[in-house]
């Protein structure tokens, strides 16, 4: 995968994956105070420990909520995005994560962010077998990140690592232990890597995902196209469901998961995404009225979502 440019970050989680509760104050703070991360009130404001108010920095930018401002060099002031404001502000669609469709919104924007959270796009897309255990995907990790001409360490590798996987996998305390290690994130809940306790290996979830959306998936699709279509107006089911980044890959579904969704979302567009069939080639079109504007007609999608529930 070809990162132009791109300088992946690491560690910026402070080995904590996020916390119910902490996009919503973060990006809250923000919008009070777009330099709170940068003064001691922070921990106040948060009711954190310091590392732990970086790592709410850093899970806000890493998902999407809140990108950094050019207005100083040095203080680097924070603004919601555009999705945070109507996800997570004021009487926004979804401020609490009360709908797991938003679970799966989060785990798309994360995977999808190849500064902040490259090794979980790497491990989502790149890595192609089902099951490993940790040595396995650190040592593809290491390779693949060496080829990409990208500069880090073993143990930085191996951190990130952990903290993927905590992110995805219920934690395994002893029973009445609870530790900061301990608490789970919100994404366990979507069951997409599974730990085989017997086996000591990693199992990603393939197969169809009851819990996901039809206006998530259509969300994810929609930002993903640009990556695939240029001048032409069709795809193959195929780049939806194989190819690196794609919602099949991304949220671990079967071939006919996919084109079960590409159904729905025909249905739900009134054929402006449609699913053809030609030679026995399967192929998604697209309507000119969706333009080129792809990232507008996938905040649409999520509106839709939400304002039906």
């Amino acid at each position: 995968m070809e990162l132009s440019g791109i300088k992946p970050m690491f560690g910026g989680h402070e080995k904590f994956v996020f916390r119910y509760g902490w996009l919503k104050k973060g990006v809250d703070a923000i919008k009070e105070n777009p330099l709170v991360f940068t003064n001691e009130e922070a921990l106040a404001t948060l009711g954190v420990g310091k590392n732990m108010v970086r790592s709410i920095r850093h899970w806000c930018l890493a998902i999407g909520l809140a990108v950094e401002t050019k207005e100083s060099s040095l203080a680097r002031p924070l603004k919601p995005t555009d999705l945070a404001k109507k996800l997570l502000l004021g009487k926004g669609w979804d401020p609490y994560f009360e709908d797991i469709g938003s679970l799966w919104l989060l785990h798309w924007q994360l995977t999808n962010n190849l500064v902040r959270g490259y090794v979980w796009n790497l491990i989502f897309s790149s890595y192609l077998e089902s099951e490993f255990d940790k040595k396995q995907i650190q040592f593809f990790l290491e390779k693949y990140i060496e080829q990409a001409g990208v500069k880090t360490t073993s143990g930085t590798v191996e951190r990130e690592v952990d903290c993927c996987l905590r992110t995805y996998v219920p934690s395994r305390a002893k029973p009445g232990v609870i530790s900061e290690e301990s608490l789970d994130c919100p994404l366990a809940e979507l069951d997409i890597i599974r730990y085989v306790v017997d086996d000591n290996i990693y199992r990603f979830n393939v197969g169809a995902k009851p819990s996901l959306p039809v206006g998530i998936f259509g969300y994810a699709l929609l930002q993903y196209l640009p990556s695939v279509v240029t001048s032409r107006r069709t795809i193959s089911v195929d780049e939806c469901v194989y190819r690196h980044g794609s919602p099949g890959q991304v949220f671990k579904l079967d071939e006919n998961s996919v084109v079960e969704y590409l159904e729905a979302l025909e249905e739900i567009t009134n054929g402006k995404i449609r699913l053809q069939e030609t030679a026995g080639l399967r192929q998604i079109y697209l309507h000119n009225s969706i333009g080129s504007d792809f990232d507008s007609y996938a905040i649409e999608m999520l509106k839709g979502h939400y304002e039906q529930k």
